[in-house]
């Protein structure tokens, strides 16, 4: 499903004004490799990536979006970054506000395939490879994500 429900009802009410909206980053690791999709809207190479439904627990969400989106069984392990990703102007003129939670994930079962229409491919990448495939922002999702520790939190300028 590319827009949630609850998102579409906002729009009705709100127009393109920015909604502020909580965004799931799943990195996905079996073995030496990271799950990699490309997304059928803008043919951008990503980790799964999704929006917490209004009352569902993010970790709950990044596992729902790897099911939806590639068909694959996975366990959260931790939190690994939270941060403010730049407002997001559609091509329709919609704004959003992502606080993006990035989630460091281990594969469980399934092979991956495009499921729900968000992406067009999906495969294993090696993670050696992530800043050869990914762009800027993408690859320090996935570091983040491989990063072992405590949570990291952006803080902005003071």
């Amino acid at each position: 499903m590319p827009t949630p429900d609850f998102v579409l009802d906002l729009r009705r009410r709100v127009g393109t004004l920015p909604l502020p909206l909580v965004g799931v980053t799943a990195v996905i690791v079996r073995g030496n490799d990271v799950l990699l999709g490309r997304r059928s809207d803008n043919g951008r190479l990503t980790p799964i990536t999704g929006i917490v439904d209004p009352g569902e627990e993010p970790a709950d969400a990044a596992a729902r979006e790897a099911a939806e989106e590639a068909g694959v069984e996975i366990d959260v392990d931790r939190l690994a970054w939270v941060h403010q990703i730049p407002r997001v102007t559609y091509a329709n003129g919609d704004r959003a506000d992502y606080l993006d939670l990035v989630f460091a994930c281990r594969w469980v079962s399934g092979e991956p395939t495009p499921v729900d229409g968000e992406m067009t491919d999906l495969g294993w990448h090696p993670l050696s490879k992530i800043d050869d495939v990914l762009d800027v922002e993408m690859a320090a999702r996935v570091r983040a994500g491989l990063t072992p520790g405590s949570t990291r939190f952006e803080r902005g300028a003071r």
